[in-house]
C-alpha cells in the first residue's frame, strides 16, 4: 500500500486546565479563536482557523479525573501536537503500520458545534504514534468526516492577518534519528537536511528537527522552558497578510518581548503559553 503523502492538518498548544488563560493569550496575540468546544474523550478546546491547517488550544477541565486525557495533563504547557491530514486514516494506519512505524489503532471522537441556529456533531478519527517513537509530543493523523463544520470562512479571519502555519520546530538531540520516522511514513524524498538538523516539507509547511543547541543559537532568550526535556516541540511560524498588522495589534494588545527578526517578528515563548511563535508575510 502506498505510504501517504504529508499535508498538515493542525498544530496543538497544550494548555493543561487553564484553557482560559490560553485562551486570553491567544486573543492578545492577534488570534480570533472559535467558541469552546467539548470532546466526546472529556479535552476541550478553542481553534484559530487558517486556509487550509489551524491552531488548536487544548485543555481539560479542572478538577478532571485522572482518566480524562491524561496525554493532556503529562505534557507541559506549550507546543504539544503535530497532527497531518488524512483522507482515508485506516489506510494510513494500514500502510505506515506496515512499514515499521509503531502506531495507535484508529480512534473515533466527535464535538458538538453551533451553527445555523442548531448544534451539529463534528467527527473525527485519528491515528496516534506511540509516544516511544516520538518522545517530543503527540504527532498524529486527523480524518474529518464533517469538514464543513471546521473550514468556514467566518472563523478564517484573524486580526493578526495570519492565514496559514509556515514552520514547526522540533528539538531532538539526534535529528537524523528522529527525521527516520517521517520518511519511513511519507518516503525518503519528504526529508531532507537543514541547517542545524533535518527538515520535512509538508506541503507549504516545514518541520524542522534541530538540536538545542541549533535551537539555543537561533531563538535565544525567546525560546521556550524546556522543563528537564532531551526533546520537545518549541515553536511555529505563522504567514501573515499584512506583518504591519501583525505589528500593530501585538502592539496594542501589550505583548511582551516583541522583537525584529528578518523582516519578520517574534514573539517569545514566555508570552505565548511555552511556545516561540514568528510571524512573516
Amino acid at each position: 500500500m502506498a505510504l501517504p503523502i504529508p499535508t498538515l492538518d493542525h498544530v496543538v498548544i497544550n494548555a493543561r486546565d487553564d484553557l482560559d488563560q490560553a485562551a486570553e493569550t491567544y486573543r492578545r496575540l492577534g488570534f480570533a479563536l472559535t467558541e469552546r468546544g467539548y470532546h466526546s474523550l472529556g479535552s476541550m478546546n478553542h481553534l484559530a482557523m487558517f486556509g487550509t491547517d489551524y491552531l488548536e488550544l487544548i485543555a481539560v477541565p479542572k478538577n478532571a479525573p485522572a482518566e480524562v486525557r491524561p496525554d493532556v495533563m503529562a505534557a507541559p504547557f506549550g507546543l504539544s501536537g503535530l497532527v497531518f491530514g488524512s483522507e482515508d486514516s485506516t489506510a494510513a494506519y494500514t500502510a505506515i503500520s506496515g512499514n515499521g512505524i509503531n502506531a495507535k489503532p484508529p480512534r473515533e471522537f466527535t464535538r458538538p458545534v453551533a451553527i445555523d441556529g442548531g448544534t451539529r456533531d463534528a467527527r473525527f478519527r485519528t491515528v496516534t504514534l506511540d509516544q516511544s517513537v516520538t518522545p517530543y509530543g503527540r504527532v498524529y493523523f486527523c480524518h474529518h468526516f464533517t469538514r464543513d463544520l471546521v473550514w468556514r470562512d467566518e472563523w478564517r479571519h484573524h486580526p493578526n492577518g495570519v492565514v496559514a502555519v509556515q514552520r514547526v520546530v522540533i528539538v531532538h538531540p539526534d535529528p537524523t534519528a528522529a527525521a527516520r520516522v517521517y520518511s519511513g511514513m511519507f518516503g525518503e524524498a519528504a526529508v531532507r537536511p537543514s541547517v542545524g538538523g533535518m527538515m520535512l516539507i509538508v506541503g507549504n509547511t516545514n518541520v524542522d528537527i534541530v538540536t538545542e543547541e541549533a535551537l539555543r543559537r537561533e531563538l535565544g532568550g525567546a525560546a521556550p522552558d524546556a522543563a528537564g526535556r532531551s526533546t520537545y516541540m518549541a515553536g511555529l511560524t505563522f504567514r501573515t497578510t499584512s506583518i504591519a498588522q501583525t505589528a500593530r495589534v501585538l502592539a496594542e494588545n501589550g505583548v511582551a518581548g516583541i522583537s525584529e527578526v528578518a523582516g519578520g517578528l517574534m514573539v517569545p515563548a514566555a508570552s505565548a503559553l511555552n511556545a516561540t511563535l514568528a510571524f512573516f508575510e
